[in-house]
């Protein structure tokens, strides 16, 4: 079993972390084009394609023109600088270090800027969502730029198994990047849903968090098949059988805590 997450915009650089075997990440010369691409947008340009403030244009200016394949970048284990909601109900930092082994073979994060990253691949800061529609050499967008080469990736990390399945905890923005038919693994997609104003719904941050939630649940239980997910049972969550079917797992909760 693989597990699929989406990165967060809110990182921290400077986040403490065990004595871990870092990795490179395996796309950077993709990465590199990307960068000498975006190194070219002035700051008016970057807030204009991303949509985001001025004072966010600037920094993300700043980050780019930055960036270096050296060791003497800033960099941080992928897991530890994504500060977001699913990286807060994930909580690398309560996890022992057989937990941690275990994310870096069974958890893997998709990524604009990246293409694909383990846990313990070194980042540098960036932002660079995977819907962002800019332009480049391969195509219109970011999904044109990356084509296959995320999903041959996953194939290639999926674990050797009889019925490999693959379990997209990420968002539907990311999760557009993954082309399941090259990765010939099921995918099961985890639904999270809170009773609100009399009916189940997917509230966003709650979604988000429980998605980390079912991270941290698999890997404190070391589970390897998907069906050992239905267990789940964090933060007041339950599995829904009615409400499911063989590729969308619902989960529901009754109070939202």
């Amino acid at each position: 079993m693989l597990m699929l997450i989406s990165p967060a915009k809110s990182l921290d650089m400077q986040a403490s972390h065990p004595n871990i075997n870092m990795t490179k990440a395996r796309l950077l010369d993709d990465s590199q084009q990307l960068i000498n691409k975006l190194q070219e947008l002035n700051p008016e340009q970057i807030q204009k394609l991303m949509g985001i403030s001025e004072k966010l244009s600037e920094l993300n200016y700043q980050r780019f023109q930055d960036w270096v394949q050296s060791d003497s970048a800033v960099q941080c284990p992928a897991l530890f600088a994504f500060q977001g909601d699913v990286y807060q109900g994930l909580g690398a930092d309560t996890l022992s270090m057989d937990e941690l082994e275990f994310t870096q073979q069974h958890l893997r994060i998709l990524s604009g800027l990246y293409g694909l990253l383990r846990p313990f691949d070194l980042m540098q800061a960036y932002r660079l969502e995977m819907g962002t529609k800019f332009s480049n050499e391969r195509g219109a967008n970011l999904y044109d730029f990356w084509g296959d080469k995320i999903s041959v990736l996953i194939k290639t990390d999926m674990p050797v198994d009889e019925a490999p399945e693959l379990v997209n905890l990420a968002s539907n923005e990311y999760f557009k990047a993954v082309k399941p038919k090259l990765i010939a693994s099921k995918v099961i997609t985890p639904v999270f849903k809170d009773f609100k104003n009399g009916q189940y719904k997917i509230i966003s941050f709650y979604a988000k968090k429980a998605r980390g939630l079912m991270v941290a649940y698999a890997l404190k239980n070391k589970i390897i098949q998907a069906e050992q997910l239905k267990g789940f049972n964090s933060a007041g969550y339950h599995f829904a059988e009615e409400l499911s079917d063989d590729k969308k797992w619902v989960f529901i909760r009754d109070n939202t805590l």
